[in-house]
């Protein structure tokens, strides 16, 4: 007699839309966009699906405020091409931050999830605010609790 399991696949309509919100002040980057990746993904719920979109929506709010360990905010630079021959551009995190608050973790959460439709459609999902108000209240966001070790 052999067990047979079944792979149990979430339809699209029991997968119901959940947003959240997560304070970014004096969190560090890495373990921020790690933390924001895998809860896009759904991987903490128990139908957790690696094909499907979990519809869940996350906003950070004060961006402006994250850190990095170590010097990397006055070392580390993130590249970008123009798309024009010798159009390389080097950005320091620092000036990066100052320019473009919360692009740093758009940056890192991207490289974290699938470099595929699915990671595409993930990423519209994450909602970056530089300041403590976002527009969503409408939505009842929760509060995520993230708790940097």
């Amino acid at each position: 007699m052999s067990l047979k399991h079944k792979t149990i696949t979430p339809k699209r309509e029991e997968l119901p839309e959940k947003w959240y919100v997560i304070d970014g002040a004096g969190q560090k980057v890495g373990r921020l966009a790690s933390f924001i990746a895998e809860s896009l993904r759904g991987k903490h719920l128990p139908n957790f699906a690696p094909h499907m979109n979990p519809n869940i929506h996350i906003i950070v709010t004060n961006t402006a405020h994250l850190i990095f360990s170590g010097n990397k905010m006055g070392t580390k630079p993130y590249y970008r091409h123009t798309g024009y021959p010798g159009g390389l551009r080097t950005i320091i995190a620092d000036k990066l931050q100052e320019k473009k608050p919360g692009e740093i973790l758009v940056h890192s959460v991207k490289g974290m999830l699938p470099h595929n439709r699915l990671g595409r459609a993930l990423m519209k999902n994450l909602r970056i605010v530089p300041g403590d108000e976002h527009a969503h209240a409408a939505q009842k966001p929760e509060a995520l609790p993230f708790v940097s070790k």
